[in-house]
């Protein structure tokens, strides 16, 4: 991006401390996890959770309610503190770590919260402004206005979106802005909890393919929350299901399909599955199959993660 510092200048938290910014990273999984636990109280969410990402791809994580999708999530990004396991980002760990210790690693990831999570007063450009205000104070003014501008219309808006509040976009609108947040720092890591919910199937369909179109574009590695069937079979390259505390299988869709697991059996083969089964079928036949219908062999490592 141009106007950016580099890689290796420092970068500068809310409260003014320097701290490196990471280079780009190289490595094969940009997240491990390893032994996860998070409890509240009595009720335990992770026991013993173990999960690797590669570079590159959309992972799409699904499980039942109560299995902590968007706690895991959290976990990853800073925002709940585990009981106990270890997380890599970046090959950093960061478990336990004040936000402010992790903040050169931070500025690598976006995320774009379920409903988008827009700050209300504030039109659509000063909301993307808002990480480049944290992470780089030091931007002029005008390049900010110019790069937020440029996220807008790179998540498919027009560009007077920009100047607009979210109480004045549609539901479409608002997830597209806030993705264009996430886009703000140019992350390596791109963090979606439920992107397509509440939207009406063909809004729900271009998001899915702005989302693996950024993917291909900009190199990302993508977090993908989800439980729309549609987009597991679109756009995601592998599929994690969380169960009993842990992720109990990752693969293609079609390799989980093989799975004896009764939930992913009853998730993958109920009456939404096979319509959504359906269209990815016709997709392919019509020669526009998301990359989740081929793909890599079911990891089953030590620990249930990949």
């Amino acid at each position: 991006m141009a106007g950016q510092p580099d890689d290796t200048a420092p970068a500068t938290g809310s409260d003014g401390a320097l701290a490196e910014i990471t280079p780009p990273y190289e490595g094969e999984y940009p997240i491990v996890i390893e032994g996860l636990r998070n409890a509240f109280g009595e009720h335990v969410v992770h026991d013993d959770l173990s999960l690797k990402v590669r570079r590159g791809e959309i992972l799409g994580v699904v499980g039942g309610s109560g299995t902590g999708k968007s706690v895991l999530m959290r976990s990853i990004i800073g925002l709940q503190r585990p009981q106990a396991g270890r997380i890599e980002v970046f090959g950093k760990d960061i478990t336990g770590a004040e936000p402010d210790q992790n903040i050169g690693v931070r500025s690598h990831w976006g995320v774009l919260f379920q409903g988008g999570a827009l700050f209300s007063t504030l039109t659509v450009a000063e909301n993307v402004e808002v990480p480049l205000k944290e992470f780089f104070p030091e931007l002029a003014t005008e390049l900010r206005h110019e790069i937020a501008r440029y996220k807008v219309v790179l998540t498919g808006l027009p560009a007077d979106a920009a100047s607009k509040f979210p109480s004045e976009l549609s539901g479409g609108m608002r997830k597209r802005a806030g993705l264009a947040r996430a886009l703000a720092l140019d992350p390596e890591l791109l963090f979606l909890d439920e992107p397509t919910a509440g939207l009406d199937p063909i809004g729900a369909a271009l998001l899915d393919d702005l989302i693996r179109n950024l993917t291909d574009t900009l190199g990302l590695t993508v977090f993908l929350i989800t439980h729309d069937l549609d987009t597991l079979h679109a756009i995601c390259d592998r599929v994690a299901v969380l169960a009993d505390g842990q992720v109990v299988a990752i693969g293609t869709i079609p390799e989980l399909l093989r799975s004896d697991h009764p939930w992913i059996q009853e998730y993958f083969n109920g009456p939404r599955a096979r319509a959504a089964t359906a269209t990815a079928d016709r997709r392919q036949r019509d020669g526009a199959a998301g990359p989740g219908a081929g793909g890599k062999a079911l990891d089953r490592p030590a620990g249930q993660g990949a």
